[in-house]
Formats: structure tokens, C-alpha cells, sequence
């Protein structure tokens, strides 16, 4: 479901192009400290597309260990598993939802402005993403596609994430530099919890006990226990932490530096690093597969220099299993419950890349919004009645704060 309209002169456009410019720099700063042995040289990458009469299908190249490989991709007739994808499209001002199956939009919501991330319940009967410029959560009932309400968060929301239940959201405030829980049904503010500075992503543990905050600026991930509301800790990561995930077991995480190029793994119950992998430049989300078997990393890079790829890490040896390369900006990732399937937004391309895992290659893509971001995936279809469009009515009460700033995270 592609959005209607593209603000690419509008303030947050302006203020992302400003702050990765910064980071930018300094990223090339650093680079150009490490030793010449550890400098990274770019992989030519050819990309081939064969056009049928009806069906693109499309050709995609994973670098295992420096070679090349091409694989071709399957027929839109069938792509991936049965579920729905939803994406928030920043710049769009808009939500799209594909069908995992079919790799085709089905259904585009408007009446959110600058939407940076987005959750889907477990049983995916609904869907929550942050309104950036207005902040702002809103909350759609996927069953009766319609809207369940929306509740006022901190200043410039990031990132939401749902309970294992549905009954509570987490949404980080960067300006804030706090995380608020909110009741989903009561539809208002629960608590807050101060953490480390221009806090961006989090995710529960996975016995939901706990959660680990990514904050930008303070070159920390933030421990909060669930139950109290109650920051617990920091944890020293590196520069420019992005968003974290976990190991099945809890024991572990993993968190995307995007000021270093790096992905590192730290032990949650000691709070130290133990772990660490390369990845090409500018990583952003993170996922790891149900089965612990895939750390999947987005690697953005910059709005001047896009990284395009797909780093895939052994999350038990943290060795570089292979990369692919699925579009210009590469930003949010998620997977189907198999692992089998990973789903990017491809920011500078205003697409979503569909991508086997198994085969190492894109199967297919699918336009939406503009500057889509967040992603997530959900096990339930939609109906086959569902309208193509719905319009998200607005919160009748002053808005709090002025929104995300339009960081491309």
C-alpha cells in the first residue's frame, strides 16, 4: 500500500540528513584511526533482473566468506509464509500492510503523521505504531480493521513494544530520554522510567521479565525491570547504540552500533560485552531468529552513502554467516516463526525486500510509503473483505511534545 504523498522537504527529512551527516563523520573519523589491516574493502555486488511477461522476478547476490553467488527468486505466486507485514512509512505518513504470502498490499492506512515504528500483537489481532511528529500511539484492531484509539507518549517516540499479552506498551521518548508504559485498554499513561540519553530501541526479554533500552547518545543499553517500572542498570556498549534483541534463552543480547559498523553481544546477567562482529557500514535494527540460529542486521548506512545489505551472524560464535544484498537503506528487519523468512524495509527505495534465508537471495519486493522504517510481522492474514483504505481519526486533545525528529533509526 504505497503512500499518496512523499514530504521529502519536510522538517524531519531535514533534521535526518543533518544527524546522519554527524554521524557520518564521525564514522569516517574512525575509520580512518584503525589500522590499515582492519579496514574493510566494498564487495563489487551485480545485481541481474529478469523480467517475465507478467512476474518480475528478481536476482539477488549473498557474499559468503568474499565470493559471490546468484540465485533467482521465486514467482510473487506464493512468496513467503502466511501472515501479514506491516510497515511504518516515516516520510509517507502512512502504515502499509502486505500479505506475506503473496508479497502484494493489501490494505494502506493514513492519518498518522511521520509513523517511525511499528508492533504487531503476538497474535497479531492488533497493531501499535508511534506517531513521531504528533507523539503519539495509535492502535489498529486488525480483525475489524479499525481504529482501537490513541494515547500520548513522551516527546518524540521511537519505538514501541507490546507486552506478550497486549494489556501494555513500551514506548521509548528520545527527547524525553525516558520509557513510558502504557494500559492498552485504559488507553492512558501507566509509569515512566528515566534511562541513558536519546533512548531509541527496546525489546523484552523474551520470560518478559525485563527490558533493554538502546540509548543513542549515551553509548549504553539501559536495563528496566518490568514489573517496577525500575531502571536496574547500564550496560557500557559502544557508539551510537541503535536497537538491541535477545537470545531465546534470555541469557544474552545483542545490540547494532552505528557509529562503529559493529554488532555486539553482551551477557545480560554479568552487564558486559562478550562478544562482537563487523558488519558493513551503518547498522541499524536487529532480529534474531525463533530459533536462535540468526542474528539478522540491517545495515542502513547514511542518506549521503547508503549501505544496502543484510548482514546474517551466527549468534553463538558471532562469525559473519553470509550478506545480502537487499536495497538502498536497509533499516528494519524482522522474520516469519520458522526463521526461513526476513522482511527489510529498503528506506531509500520505499520498498520491502523479501528475503529466503535458506537461499541466501531476494525472492521479492514490494513498493509502499515513503521513508518506510519500522516492520513487523504478524501471523494473521487479513480478511478477504478488508477495505484497501482506512483513515486513522485524530487524538481530540492537545498534542504532547513536537514528535521524532526524523532520525533514520
Amino acid at each position: 500500500m504505497p503512500g499518496a504523498c512523499r514530504l521529502r522537504t519536510s522538517a524531519a527529512a531535514s533534521s535526518s540528513i543533518e544527524r546522519s551527516s554527524w554521524r557520518e563523520a564521525r564514522r569516517k573519523r574512525a575509520v580512518m584511526n584503525k589500522p590499515r589491516s582492519t579496514r574493510r574493502v566494498a564487495l563489487p555486488i551485480v545485481a541481474i533482473v529478469v523480467v517475465f511477461s507478467i512476474v518480475a522476478v528478481a536476482f539477488a547476490t549473498s557474499r559468503d566468506g568474499g565470493g559471490t553467488q546468484s540465485s533467482a527468486a521465486r514467482s510473487t505466486d506464493g512468496v513467503g509464509p502466511v501472515g501479514t507485514i506491516w510497515v511504518a512509512n516515516e516520510q509517507g505518513d502512512t502504515l502499509t500492510a502486505i500479505d506475506a504470502r503473496t508479497a502484494s498490499v493489501r490494505m494502506t492506512a493514513t492519518g498518522i503523521a511521520a509513523p517511525h515504528n511499528i508492533q504487531a500483537s503476538d497474535d497479531g489481532s492488533q497493531v501499535w505504531a508511534v506517531s513521531g511528529r504528533d507523539s503519539q500511539l495509535v492502535g489498529i484492531d486488525t480483525v475489524r480493521m479499525r481504529q482501537i484509539g490513541r494515547v500520548p507518549t513522551g516527546s518524540h517516540p521511537a519505538h514501541v513494544v507490546l507486552a506478550a499479552d497486549a494489556g501494555a506498551a513500551y514506548v521509548t521518548g528520545s527527547k524525553a530520554d525516558d520509557v513510558t508504559e502504557i494500559d492498552l485498554a485504559r488507553l492512558r499513561r501507566r509509569a515512566s522510567v528515566e534511562v541513558g540519553s536519546y533512548p531509541h530501541g527496546l525489546r523484552p526479554s523474551p520470560d518478559g521479565r525485563l527490558l533493554l533500552v538502546a540509548n543513542m547518545k549515551g553509548e549504553s543499553v539501559s536495563v528496566i525491570n518490568r514489573a517496577g517500572m525500575r531502571r536496574i542498570g547500564d550496560i557500557d556498549v559502544g557508539d551510537a547504540p541503535v536497537q538491541v534483541a535477545w537470545m531465546p534463552d534470555g541469557r544474552h543480547a545483542f545490540v547494532s552500533l552505528h557509529g562503529e559498523d559493529a554488532v555486539v553481544k553482551i551477557d545480560v546477567g554479568s552487564r558486559r560485552v562478550v562478544g562482537r562482529a563487523d558488519t558493513d557500514p551503518g547498522p541499524a535494527q536487529i532480529f534474531v531468529t525463533a530459533d536462535g540460529s540468526r542474528l539478522l542486521v540491517a545495515n542502513q548506512g547514511s542518506a549521503q552513502d547508503p549501505s544496502s545489505t543484510l548482514s546474517v551472524i551466527d549468534p553463538r560464535t558471532m562469525k559473519t554467516i553470509t550478506t545480502i544484498e537487499t536495497g538502498r537503506g536497509a533499516h528494519g528487519v524482522a522474520a516469519d516463526p520458522t526463521g526461513r523468512f526476513a522482511f527489510v524495509t529498503n528506506m531509500y527505495a520505499d520498498e520491502v525486500a523479501f528475503v529466503d534465508l535458506d537461499k541466501r537471495t531476494v525472492i521479492a519486493r514490494t513498493k509502499v510509503g515513503a521513508l518506510p522504517n519500522g516492520i513487523s510481522f504478524s501471523p494473521r492474514p487479513l480478511r478477504d473483505d478488508v477495505p484497501a483504505s482506512i483513515r486513522l481519526e485524530p487524538l481530540k486533545a492537545p498534542n504532547v511534545g513536537h514528535g521524532h525528529d526524523g532520525d533514520a533509526h
